[in-house]
């Protein structure tokens, strides 16, 4: 694949062009198409930013009953024994099973702008009806449901930013996008202890059922708004300008050599799903994303880690919130000076180990302030991750059908982890939780191996790469793989 997109590269180009050849003589030349392409990216990013939101009540919807938990939830339904870490990891079935289809799908109908937020008014429907189960079934089923419908979202926008953005731009919008499951740890956890904690009884429900009433209609009013503010592809965007469309194109050309059009589809749109499904590097990265996604499965249950420091349910939502603040924050900061070093491995690989050390400290101790530290520690770890996420979508650039699949499959792969992660915190190895913190080191460690050995194929692949552009003669670099 990537000497096909090289062979293609080095065909495009051709000896110095006069000024009369100027390739950004279209756009009114250099300076001109310079202040073009700014407002061009202002004007998507001020579109996209919606995505954050989206993301944020996609998480709150999808982890709210760790906080429900907190105030009735397991009582009011009767859960016993591991019924609660099933009605966690029951969710992530649908979310694994309808990824792939989904991400073909969007890229065949080529309407995010339509389809993203239908699926998020179904799955904010869903989340309602959540709050009007009575048992343990009830639950399990709104729940499974739940995953099919939220599946859409986060490969559907992994695809859709990687179709505007070149890849030095995409690891900052990238977590931007991600910031937003990051945010909703703290604004889900700040809004459910306001929820909980002035809510109950009222119209003679619960407050844990008012939790899932009232995220459930946000994310509807939300959907509804978001039907006419996200952009389309480049192709089918209406609201562009002839002009911007055209510079849209050339940017995604220019980034790689070739378009990412119909110019590197061969075999149609399936075609994408079979380049992925035999491209050993993709399932490298799955495995990879999987590992680090059993170290990030604290993620579901930090209230019931909050809670360990001894303090009253609603002061230990509110401590849930610093942690993440902070860990947005950093993941903005590490994901732009991954952008401006044009590296990706040793950004991710760092954040992990800090990650690591947070994990050794939660074991060391039962301290107070020492267990808090700890978990800034442990999230900050999200910051490496997103760089990750990055870093694959870089890794599969052409063809965009390949790449959809691609994104899909390692994100839905990854799933299996919050599966087993769901059993990773019972509560009999509470208050210490030693034994989970232990499989969290492990399988981070795993992660960060799984990228370095990654990391020298892909240079291998850069040397390759040099070494037919040398026989060539040819001068101006082409397309390189980060690292």
């Amino acid at each position: 694949m990537s000497s096909s997109i090289h062979e293609k590269a080095l065909e495009q180009r051709s000896p110095p062009l006069s000024d009369a050849d100027d390739p950004n003589a279209e756009f009114g030349g250099t300076e001109k198409r310079r202040a073009l392409e700014k407002k061009l990216l202002w004007k998507i990013d001020l579109r996209m930013s919606i995505l954050i939101f989206i993301y944020i009540l996609n998480y709150i919807d999808r982890n709210n009953a760790g906080a429900a938990r907190l105030r009735g939830f397991e009582a009011d339904l009767k859960l016993k024994g591991q019924e609660f870490a099933t009605l966690l990891s029951i969710l992530y079935v649908g979310y694994i099973i309808m990824q792939i289809p989904s991400n073909m799908f969007l890229n065949w109908i080529g309407k995010p702008s339509i389809y993203l937020p239908a699926c998020m008014i179904v799955w904010g429907a869903i989340s309602c009806l959540t709050g009007v189960a009575h048992n343990f079934v009830g639950a399990l089923l709104t729940r499974f449901f739940l995953g099919f419908v939220e599946a859409a979202f986060f490969p559907g926008a992994l695809f859709l930013l990687s179709k505007w953005y070149k890849r030095n731009e995409l690891g900052l919008r990238t977590a931007i996008l991600y910031c937003g499951n990051i945010i909703s740890n703290a604004f889900g956890a700040l809004m459910a202890s306001g929820i909980l904690s002035g809510m109950q009884g009222k119209l003679g429900h619960a407050a844990w059922r008012w939790l899932f009433f009232i995220e459930g209609a946000l994310t509807i009013a939300i959907a509804v708004a978001a039907i006419f503010i996200l952009p389309d592809f480049p192709s089918t965007t209406k609201w562009l300008t002839p002009e911007e469309r055209a510079l849209a194109l050339r940017r995604m050309e220019e980034d790689v050599g070739v378009g990412d059009q119909d110019e590197t589809e061969k075999g149609g749109q399936s075609s994408g799903l079979y380049l992925a499904m035999t491209d050993w590097k993709v399932w490298w990265l799955a495995f990879a994303l999987t590992a680090q996604v059993v170290a990030l499965s604290f993620n579901a249950f930090f209230p019931t880690l909050s809670a360990t420091m001894g303090f009253n349910p609603t002061v230990t939502l509110l401590l849930c919130a610093p942690p993440f603040v902070f860990t947005a924050l950093f993941t903005f900061v590490w994901s732009r000076h991954s952008d401006k070093m044009g590296e990706r491995f040793y950004h991710i690989v760092s954040s992990f180990g800090v990650g690591i050390l947070g994990f050794i400290i939660a074991i060391s101790t039962m301290n107070t302030a020492a267990r808090y530290i700890s978990l800034f520690l442990m999230a900050q770890s999200y910051a490496g991750f997103v760089v990750l996420y990055t870093w694959m979508s870089n890794s599969f650039p052409r063809p965009p059908s390949k790449r959809a699949v691609a994104l899909a499959l390692m994100n839905a792969f990854s799933q299996l982890g919050n599966v087993a992660g769901s059993y990773v915190w019972p509560s009999s190895w509470g208050p210490t939780y030693r034994n989970s913190y232990g499989i969290c080191i492990a399988t981070s460690g795993c992660a960060i191996v799984m990228c370095w050995i990654f990391r020298m194929h892909l240079a291998s692949l850069n040397r390759k790469l040099d070494k037919e552009e040398e026989e060539k003669g040819v001068k101006e670099k082409g397309f390189r793989y980060m690292l």
